[in-house]
C-alpha cells in the first residue's frame, strides 16, 4: 500500500518509471493490475460501466438494448466478470417472470469514474485525431496508388 508521499511520487512519475517501480516492489501488485486492465479494458465492460453510471440499475434486456450491438453470450460474459470482479451487484427478486437487475457498486463507480477521462481526453483531441487519421490514409492511399 502506497502511502501519500509515495502516492503524490507515484502520480507525478512517468509511467514507464512508475511500471518498473511497481514491478520491483510488488510484482503481484504488477499482476493484478495488468489483470484488470485485460478484463476492464475491452469494449464491452467500459460500455456497460458507461451504461450503468448514465442509467442506473438496469435490468439484463434493458442494458443490452441501452449498450447496443452486445450479443447475449457477450453480455453474460462481461456481466458475470464484472460481478466477480466486485463491479457490479446482481439483484434477482422473487416474482415470475423472475426480475434480474444489475447496479454499480462503489467499486465500479470509481472505476467509471476513472475511465471518464478517457471520454474526456477524446473530446478533447478529437479534432487531432481525425486530423491524423485523414492523413495517415492519404498517406497510405498515396503509398499504394
Amino acid at each position: 500500500m502506497l502511502d501519500d508521499q509515495n502516492k503524490t511520487r507515484a502520480i507525478l512519475m512517468p509511467v514507464r518509471d512508475y511500471s518498473e517501480h511497481t514491478q520491483q516492489e510488488d510484482p503481484e501488485l504488477d499482476a493484478l493490475v495488468r489483470e484488470i486492465i485485460g478484463r476492464v479494458a475491452d469494449k464491452w465492460t467500459m460500455l456497460a460501466l458507461e451504461t450503468l453510471t448514465e442509467h442506473g440499475p438496469l435490468r439484463f434486456t434493458r442494458l443490452g438494448e441501452l449498450i447496443g450491438g452486445v450479443s447475449q453470450k457477450m453480455l453474460t460474459k462481461t456481466v458475470r466478470q464484472m460481478e466477480a470482479d466486485g463491479l457490479v451487484t446482481r439483484t434477482v427478486f422473487p416474482v415470475i417472470p423472475p426480475k434480474v437487475e444489475y447496479q454499480l457498486t462503489e467499486l465500479g463507480l470509481s472505476l467509471s469514474e476513472a475511465f471518464c477521462g478517457v471520454w474526456i481526453w477524446a473530446e478533447q483531441h478529437r479534432d487531432t485525431i481525425e486530423q491524423a487519421r485523414r492523413a495517415f490514409q492519404e498517406r497510405r492511399t498515396g503509398v499504394q496508388g
